[in-house]
């Protein structure tokens, strides 16, 4: 064969092996694939550590919005309620660099857009009600909305770990676990006990 030949011939499987790479681009769009970023996580151990810096920055700015939830509440049983949390939330805010340690690394925060999200969905609530019953049950209903996303978080967090075979991580992850899950259970008891109740007979005003 010729060199001029061998020449086309490359040049033909380039184009071909380029076209069929931006077919295959395309087709990826089209099915509505998402392109990963040059730093996404290519294994468990980075998605862990990459959920965890979400959650602890969750966790710092959670201790900055009680607060303000507590300022808002008028029913003595909520406030109380946002209050221990708020003490809880700390604690646990500590536990979690405990888990950065046990799993060798610096503990660092990374935005979670969903913690801010359901930060920002709690003060509408706020804004959008007349302080109140009315306002403390959106408040709840807000503070229930925080707590279910925690405990998800916190629940394949725990599963994580278990995989990886980080067994003391996975200890602390599941005590924070149990108090989700209990303060979710405060929740709906305060709810149920009056608030709601007291929010239902404004309507009747």
């Amino acid at each position: 064969m010729k060199t001029t030949d061998k020449k086309t011939t490359t040049a033909k499987k380039t184009t071909t092996a380029a076209a069929s790479k931006t077919a295959s681009k395309t087709t990826a769009a089209k099915n509505g694939a998402v392109k990963a970023k040059a730093s996404a996580a290519d294994g468990l151990r980075e998605l862990f550590v990459d959920s965890l810096k979400d959650i602890y920055w969750a966790e710092k700015a959670l201790t900055k919005a009680l607060p303000k939830m507590a300022k808002n509440a008028t029913s003595e049983n909520l406030i109380k309620a946002i209050n221990d949390h708020l003490t809880v939330t700390q604690e646990q805010t500590a536990r979690l660099e405990k888990v950065f340690s046990l799993v060798g690394e610096k503990a660092s925060a990374k935005k979670c857009d969903a913690m801010e999200g359901l930060i920002k969905e709690g003060e509408s609530i706020m804004e959008e009600t007349e302080k109140g019953p009315v306002r403390d049950a959106g408040i709840i209903a807000a503070s229930q909305k925080i707590e279910h996303y925690e405990i998800a978080t916190y629940g394949t967090l725990a599963a994580f770990t278990t995989t990886l075979g980080e067994d003391d991580a996975v200890l602390l992850l599941e005590k924070t676990l149990a108090e989700e899950k209990e303060a979710d259970t405060l929740l709906t008891e305060t709810a149920y006990n009056t608030i709601n109740f007291d929010a239902a007979a404004e309507d009747e005003k």
